[in-house]
């Protein structure tokens, strides 16, 4: 399988953002893939933690979550907690060829990461902790995809909560870390920490000079360290930043700006369900420390054919069985039905409902205060009313 030619993760934090930080992701993948979109409750540890390749320890308790996942694998391309933290992920591949950087050994993947980054930590450095020790004790790698063993890459990230964000960059169990506490930034499938490096693995330009990576020369600069010249999507990479620049330029970024970056198809950032790795899937993230965080999930494929439908985290959760897929092999309804939905009038309509309820539900919540039973059904309401118009 080629490399994949898109796949991005943003976020937008004040002063361009007037009610905390905008984190938005969409999750490219191979070809007919489905991701399901679901809500794991937070747990009490009953025994090791089962990853989509190898077992770990477990922690005593984990968070709630929301994530947006292949449904064939444990981890998840990108979600959000109980906490406010969201993360998302993207794949890279970079030079360094040593046994530990093997991206072919099944060990953990960046989605496992992913996941358990949100299901173990309250804020973004916490997350960063929880990705970065696991990684460096357990490796990344295996394949990627259900039906091409050879489909492999290590991951970089984006790790935001509701005031700060970290930009994560990986190689084998090396890995820097660029902490970003207002503007804007994205990531696509490169390595893009040059020099501003706020925090890396131990001896990491100690590896990079044994493996021949770096002569030790000038100022250790990670990115053209451990992939040179060789940068797939480097220029969705800058077509992604020119979007942030062109939606910030207002001072009150919100998630519809969000939606369309996301739906974006002349920068190669959304893609259609006919490209070899489509838009399986997308999230955005408004997370605010002052008033409820909402979460907008598509769990269908191509944004600018699908509907953000919101989710609000409650002492009492319910989701629709719409966009959890009942096995490994079965694709969830409401993927089905959407593949299926011809009309595009449907879509157009659908879409002017997602305009009008991103305004109700801001307008509520700007007042709500503690007790937030009214959003227990949000998502699984907005889901079930997708539902019926295609139906």
């Amino acid at each position: 399988m080629a490399r994949p030619q898109s796949c991005d993760t943003f976020v937008v934090l004040p002063p361009f953002s007037q009610h905390g930080v905008v984190f938005g992701k969409n999750s490219d993948r191979p070809q007919g893939e489905v991701q399901e979109v679901i809500y794991v409750p937070a747990t009490k540890a009953t025994g090791p933690t089962k990853c989509t390749y190898i077992e770990i320890d477990p922690v005593d308790e984990t968070k709630a979550v929301m994530l947006s996942k292949p449904n064939w694998m444990w981890g998840a391309e990108m979600g959000v907690n109980e906490c406010g933290v969201a993360i998302g992920n993207e794949a890279v591949w970079t030079f360094d060829s040593t046994p530990e950087a093997d991206p072919k050994v099944k060990r953990l993947l960046g989605m496992d990461l992913v996941r358990l980054g949100l299901e173990r930590s309250s804020n973004a450095d916490e997350a960063l902790e929880v990705i970065t020790t696991l990684l460096e004790k357990h490796g990344q790698g295996g394949p990627c995809s259900k039906t091409d063993e050879g489909f492999c890459y290590h991951n970089s990230f984006i790790i935001a909560d509701t005031t700060s964000a970290w930009v994560l960059e990986t190689s084998g169990k090396h890995w820097v870390a660029e902490k970003i506490t207002s503007g804007y930034r994205n990531i696509s499938n490169i390595l893009s920490i040059t020099t501003k490096i706020d925090k890396k693995s131990e001896n990491i330009e100690e590896y990079a000079k044994t493996n021949n990576l770096w002569d030790g020369n000038g100022e250790f600069n990670f990115s053209e360290i451990f992939s040179g010249d060789s940068k797939p999507g480097s220029e969705r990479y800058n077509n992604g930043n020119a979007l942030l620049k062109k939606y910030t330029a207002s001072n009150d970024f919100k998630e519809m700006d969000m939606f369309n970056i996301l739906r974006d198809k002349d920068s190669g950032i959304c893609r259609g369900t006919s490209d070899n790795c489509p838009t399986a899937a997308s999230q955005v993230s408004v997370l605010s420390s002052t008033r409820p965080s909402v979460h907008w999930f598509t769990a269908t494929p191509d944004p600018s054919r699908s509907v953000f439908k919101p989710f609000i985290f409650t002492n009492s959760v319910t989701i629709s069985k719409h966009t959890i897929c009942p096995d490994n092999e079965t694709p969830h309804s409401l993927y089905t039905l959407h593949q299926n939905a011809e009309s595009k009038g449907v879509q157009e309509l659908l879409q002017t409902m997602e305009s009008k309820c991103v305004s109700e539900v801001n307008q509520v919540i700007s007042t709500v205060g503690d007790d937030l039973t009214e959003f227990n059904e949000l998502f699984k309401d907005c889901v079930e009313t997708e539902v019926k118009f295609y139906r």
